[in-house]
């Protein structure tokens, strides 16, 4: 596997990044998850628009334009021979000092990976998850914005831990309030009475690429879509709920802290989005091209 790292293309295993590099000693950094469909990049405008934006909200500037980033993420999928998968596309403060002072660092490291990705196992998708509630509250916004998708994730982690313990892949995280945020990686919708439903950024949901396009196929579909602050008693008598994410796709839900949703299998609106999502990962992106 080649790795894309400050402007080479190296094998993974010579793909090295500082002990000094904030991005590992702080979490001070930004990165994308982002998908690949049959030779096209998915939705990588929008991914890079979210990157630039966390960049600026954290005052770290990429060393690369929009044009180079594109390019470097296609060159890394062409290297690797990859058609369908996964880009996880990185930028680091880069190497600096044993202190906090961000302005220390005078080179941001740029690294990219290219490789296939299953995050649930197929069973996942044609039976549901069963989801806990974890304990672990979401990061309050006023602390830290959502919108920023940076490598500070232990609180997703915390959360994340909870939900193995528990015996499952995946957790619910409330903010301080109760109200529903989002879960560890995904973002949360619900079905009632023939409308969606999903958490507002002020609760602590990320703007998830993802929950946009469920969000445009609704549209599409008349389906009217809200943002209410949910909890939990929303989530148990809900008639679907299921999960987004660029790595997990469209996730139905069977159980929420054992209550069964619905009639316990996938809902028809879920399989419905699910089915024109499918449909839009094939028919639109950033060619990858030929090497």
């Amino acid at each position: 596997m080649k790795i894309y790292l400050d402007g080479n293309y190296v094998p993974s295993e010579e793909a090295k990044v500082s002990v000094f590099d904030h991005g590992l000693l702080y979490g001070d950094g930004v990165f994308e998850g982002i998908r690949v469909y049959g030779g096209r990049i998915f939705r990588l405008d929008q991914h890079l628009d979210r990157l630039f934006n966390s960049a600026k909200a954290i005052m770290l500037s990429i060393p690369l334009t929009r044009e180079q980033l594109i390019e470097a993420c296609c060159e890394t999928c062409r290297q690797n021979k990859l058609k369908d998968g996964y880009i996880r596309l990185v930028v680091t403060r880069g190497v600096g000092y044993l202190g906090l002072n961000p302005f220390r660092c005078k080179n941001p490291t740029v690294f990219i990976i290219a490789d296939r990705i299953e995050l649930y196992p197929g069973e996942v998708y044609r039976k549901g998850l069963k989801l806990i509630t974890a304990s672990t509250q979401r990061t309050n916004p006023a602390a830290m914005s959502p919108s920023i998708k940076s490598l500070n994730y232990l609180n997703n982690i915390l959360a994340k831990i909870e939900a193995v313990n528990a015996g499952t892949f995946e957790a619910i995280m409330l903010n301080a309030q109760g109200h529903v945020a989002e879960c560890t990686g995904d973002n949360i919708f619900i079905v009632r009475g023939g409308k969606l439903e999903t958490p507002p950024v002020s609760a602590g949901a990320l703007v998830g690429i993802t929950r946009q396009v469920v969000i445009e196929l609704a549209a599409k579909r008349k389906i009217a879509v809200s943002e209410p602050n949910l909890t939990r008693y929303d989530l148990a008598t809900a008639d679907e709920v299921f999960l987004t994410g660029t790595a997990a796709e469209i996730v139905p839900v069977s159980s929420i802290d054992g209550r069964i949703i619905g009639s316990g299998r996938p809902g028809l609106l879920t399989l419905k989005l699910t089915e024109d999502f499918r449909k839009l990962t094939r028919s639109e992106g950033t060619l990858i091209g030929a090497k």
